[in-house]
């Protein structure tokens, strides 16, 4: 009798030609050796950063406060620190990605830093630093992140003609994009001039994914047709496909072709920013949608245990049918009154200012450190009772994280179970987002606070329900209960911050929109759960 083999989801992805990449990178990933399951687990075979995720990095965990007190005695600059914490990463993240680099011929096994965003107008300095970055990481595995700004493009064919890999990122129109192998062409062919061997330099051209689909589909809100809302949810994959269509254009051509004949790699299209901001949207969506051979796909560590869960790989590639639904449907999208280029150019605008703000803030966030004074920063300086509040609900959010998971666990085997357990997983992503609005506003995480949060939730494990240490029938539904609580209570910090986001600028009110619907679902479904335990235990 055969013994049914388990499913591997991420396996048959990388299978059918798809690269996984995980969107984030930090020294707690790092040390913890949490990166190294991935690579052997997951089928990870890359790692991409920027400014937001190093931002995001420095707020968990305290790996990174003893090398910036250091620097803060030498008398570094906050500059000079944020440039040694980066490149310390991304430089111990090449070596462990070493194996999977020379194992893949050099496809994967990369690792992107990017340049400071603040030069992303300034071709000549973006130049420079893509160079000092390059001889700093000295990995033959780095890959330079350089913006698809109109003055990136220069930079890309600089960085490339002296034999830099870069991840071009940023990009979301199509007329950018076809701009963007363009430069990489024109590096790879002054390159080839200079005697370089085209073979060692390699390129991914990050196109993003949901970002497009969360601008669209406001903007189709807005108009409010049924017209406008039948094409909601579908203009990030249709764009994403489209741009799939023109790099195959590219390949085929024979300026391309000469390339090719002189060694050079092709620059993969890599979709960025493929976790579904709306939660009506499957979670795996960006995934299952993409899967064309040859691509990468760079996935934030919740969307990717979500597709290692549930994941499911479409029945076929895109085909030429799906190209012409792709271009109708922009089609569709100008005649009800959307014009896509000016989402496109909003979306850059917003992309690099996002970046900006996070680079300003881990700056923030080092010149603390290095002064010692995190802590007392959260608890007394600027933030004020912004902090307070932000870190009391923090650590709400770390006690009901621990409630969600133990209650998924317990009740994986029966009813409710599986709704359990994708609530479980949402509450860790709305932790990360609450993590990632105190890094936008300078607050740092209490790590007193955490900790509390965390043994509050063990110490009510204790809680009367007729048993001290086991569970009682009880158990389900008071735990349903508190978790119908905590939803509420997170529900009405959404809230606070929405209204906080009318007048502060560093807050996004559509996030906090699609937040506050998340925590809406959770406690209808969350309310299900308990009338129908409830129907259980009580006479």
């Amino acid at each position: 009798m055969s013994v049914p083999v388990a499913s591997d989801p991420l396996a048959e992805l990388s299978a059918a030609g798809v690269s996984v990449w995980l969107d984030d990178l930090s020294r707690e990933l790092l040390a913890g050796g949490e990166l190294k399951r991935l690579i052997a687990d997951r089928h990870v075979v890359g790692v991409t950063t920027n400014p937001t995720i190093f931002a995001s990095a420095l707020s968990k965990g305290d790996r990174y406060s003893e090398q910036l007190r250091r620097l803060g005695a030498e008398g570094a600059s906050v500059d000079e620190a944020v440039f040694a914490l980066t490149t310390d990463d991304v430089r111990t993240g090449c070596d462990l990605f070493a194996p999977v680099h020379e194992r893949t011929g050099g496809t994967d096994g990369r690792v992107s830093i990017e340049v400071d965003p603040r030069l992303a107008r300034d071709t000549d300095a973006t130049i420079e630093q893509a160079r000092t970055l390059w001889e700093a990481v000295d990995r033959p595995n780095l890959l330079v992140k350089i913006p698809a700004t109109r003055e990136g493009l220069a930079a890309i064919t600089a960085a490339v003609a002296q034999g830099i890999s870069v991840n071009v990122t940023l990009i979301f129109s199509l007329d950018r994009y076809r701009a963007v192998m363009d430069a990489y062409q024109s590096g790879l062919e002054q390159a080839r001039e200079a005697g370089r061997d085209l073979a060692a330099i390699d390129s991914v051209a990050s196109f993003f994914v949901s970002r497009v689909d969360t601008e669209v589909d406001a903007r189709l809100d807005a108009l409010g047709t049924p017209e406008a809302r039948e094409l909601r949810g579908a203009a990030a994959v249709a764009n994403a496909r489209l741009a799939y269509r023109a790099y195959e254009e590219m390949t085929a051509a024979p300026r391309w072709q000469a390339l090719a004949a002189a060694g050079a790699r092709p620059q993969r299209p890599l979709w960025a920013s493929t976790g579904v901001k709306n939660p009506d949207y499957p979670d795996t969506m960006y995934i299952r949608e993409l899967v064309i051979a040859g691509t990468v796909n760079t996935m934030p560590g919740t969307t990717l245990e979500a597709f290692a869960d549930h994941g499911a790989l479409p029945a076929h590639p895109p085909t030429g049918e799906e190209y012409t639904a792709a271009t109708a449907h922009f089609e569709a999208l100008a005649r009800v009154g959307v014009d896509f280029a000016d989402v496109t150019d909003t979306l850059e605008r917003e992309g690099l200012t996002k970046f900006e703000d996070s680079w300003t803030q881990l700056g923030a966030s080092v010149d603390n450190e290095m002064r010692g004074a995190t802590a007392a920063a959260s608890a007394s300086g600027g933030a004020g009772l912004l902090a307070i509040y932000l870190n009391d609900h923090l650590s709400g959010a770390t006690g009901g994280l621990e409630l969600f998971r133990r209650a998924a666990q317990t009740q994986k085997d029966r009813d409710g179970g599986p709704e359990l357990a994708e609530l479980a997983r949402q509450v860790e992503q709305d932790r990360d987002s609450l993590i990632q609005i105190m890094t936008d506003l300078d607050v740092s995480p209490d790590r007193s606070k955490v900790a509390i949060g965390w043994v509050a939730e063990k110490v009510g494990r204790l809680k009367p329900n007729g048993h001290l240490f086991t569970r009682s029938p009880l158990s389900d539904l008071l735990e349903l209960e508190s978790m119908c609580l905590g939803v509420a209570g997170k529900a009405a910090c959404w809230r606070t911050l929405r209204a906080l986001a009318e007048t502060d600028t560093r807050l996004y009110p559509e996030h906090l929109d699609t937040l506050l619907e998340r925590a809406e679902h959770q406690s209808a479904v969350l309310e299900e759960l308990r009338l129908a335990a409830a129907a259980r235990v009580l006479p």
